[in-house]
């Protein structure tokens, strides 16, 4: 895992990083910053943000590109897919973690304290994932921004729930409950192996939008649910108590307080009726 920066350090460590903090989460500034990124006025930063970050252009065969978000929501060709029926896949490249669910629907992040009823609005659904798992997928600016169903299953329920732009650099989620405060889109998820399963998108600092094609009723797992514009931005999925068995190499990296490079399509772990995780908040 990289460093953060100096600039979001700033952001979420000092006093006036944080007084800049409260102008720069406002929904307003994100939509006029997004109006300049879909404009031709914006392409000139193309070249210069594919060279900083040793951006592999062959799976795009040349494309010009007009503005930066043109370039930023740009779709592969393909993308490998592990189509094994008990296995349960990364929707996105990224950096994955994963963290044990409480009895009582709480995670931590560090000292960070998170409720899945605050996070789902709603303590009925929160309740269903007592002692389950979350995993978050945390996509880099680098990162290729579609992503995909995790698994097959039945659409049950979608919601959209409004909120701020915050970074979601490991040290903004350190410093406050990002997670809850973000401007985030899920489904539920009827499965036939995991119970029911939440997908859950949320935006990031500056741009970070959303975008979900419409809902379907028949889920197909790899099949694109959507994809983000400009700013870093992450997936949350929840599994029920019992259900998964994480890959191991996840699990010994978490141990050690490391996320995962993840690949879109590839398993992270395995149906399993009694799951194998640390009982620390990792």
């Amino acid at each position: 895992m990289k460093k953060d920066t100096l600039t979001i350090r700033f952001l979420y460590k000092t006093v006036i990083g944080r007084w800049i903090l409260k102008i720069l989460t406002q929904p307003l500034l994100s939509k006029y910053i997004g109006m300049f990124l879909d404009s031709r006025l914006s392409a000139w930063i193309v070249p210069l943000f594919i060279r900083k970050h040793r951006i592999d252009m062959s799976p795009y065969n040349g494309t010009k590109y007009p503005s930066f978000n043109a370039f930023f929501t740009r779709k592969r060709n393909e993308n490998p897919l592990d189509a094994r029926p008990e296995c349960l896949i990364s929707p996105c490249d990224g950096y994955l973690s994963i963290y044990p669910i409480s009895e009582h629907q709480i995670y931590h992040i560090k000292h960070i304290e998170y409720h899945l009823d605050r996070l789902l609005e709603s303590k009925k659904l929160a309740k269903q994932f007592s002692g389950g798992i979350c995993m978050i997928f945390r996509l880099t600016p680098q990162d290729y921004h579609h992503y995909c169903y995790v698994c097959d299953g039945i659409g049950m329920k979608s919601k959209i729930i409004k909120g701020r732009l915050h970074c979601v650099r490991p040290t903004a989620y350190t410093s406050c409950p990002v997670f809850t405060e973000n401007s985030r889109e899920f489904e539920e998820i009827r499965t036939q192996y995991y119970g029911n399963v939440i997908q859950m998108e949320i935006g990031a600092l500056l741009v970070g939008k959303i975008h979900n094609y419409s809902n379907k009723k028949r889920i197909i797992k790899g099949e694109e649910k959507g994809y983000f514009e400009f700013g870093g931005s992450t997936i949350i999925v929840l599994v029920e108590r019992e259900r998964l068995r994480v890959d191991e190499r996840i699990v010994d990296n978490m141990r050690r307080g490391l996320e995962t490079k993840v690949s879109l399509g590839e398993s992270v772990g395995v149906l399993q009726k009694r799951m194998n995780l640390p009982n620390s908040h990792i």
